[in-house]
């Protein structure tokens, strides 16, 4: 069962969170607080949107994905981008995934949006698999850059 996250989900969906870090390996990176994930998810300006999966049995949590809105100056509408999907190690292979990324693909399919897209590491084989499983296929041609931390800092305070 796939739902829209809720305020009270903030909690279980930070632990889901740090979840994701430890298994990509980088739980030190995974800095944002439960405060600004409330903030980001259900504040006056949402930044971003959730779905939590759920065991069909228990109810239990046992997944999320979190997105925003992206847009196409080529397509001329918007998309969405997801920032992260995470199922539980315990819940993989019950359809929990396909049915998040079903979700968001649905939403793109009503609102009229022409484009799904996330990233994914490539040392994840059992993730590309995955999603090259449903259709999706590698944008090869393109790398994806960042700033952060002290880079960021310093071009910002550039004149």
């Amino acid at each position: 069962m796939i739902r829209i996250a809720t305020p009270d989900d903030v909690p279980v969906i930070h632990t889901l969170i740090r979840e994701l870090a430890e298994y990509e390996k980088a739980l030190e990176e995974a800095r944002a607080t439960p405060e600004q994930l409330h903030e980001a998810l259900f504040g006056e300006n949402p930044a971003a949107y959730a779905h939590i999966a759920q065991d069909d049995a228990t109810g239990e949590p046992v997944g999320f994905s979190v997105w925003f809105l992206n847009f196409s100056t080529w397509r001329g509408v918007h998309g969405i981008y997801l920032e992260d999907l995470y199922v539980r190690p315990s819940a993989r292979g019950g359809g929990h995934g396909r049915a998040l990324l079903t979700e968001l693909a649905r939403i793109c399919v009503d609102r009229g949006y022409q484009r799904l897209e996330w990233s994914v590491l490539n040392w994840n084989r059992p993730a590309i698999g995955f999603y090259e499983s449903l259709g999706a296929r590698p944008q090869d041609e393109w790398t994806v850059y960042r700033l952060t931390d002290e880079a960021l800092e310093s071009l910002g305070k550039r004149g």
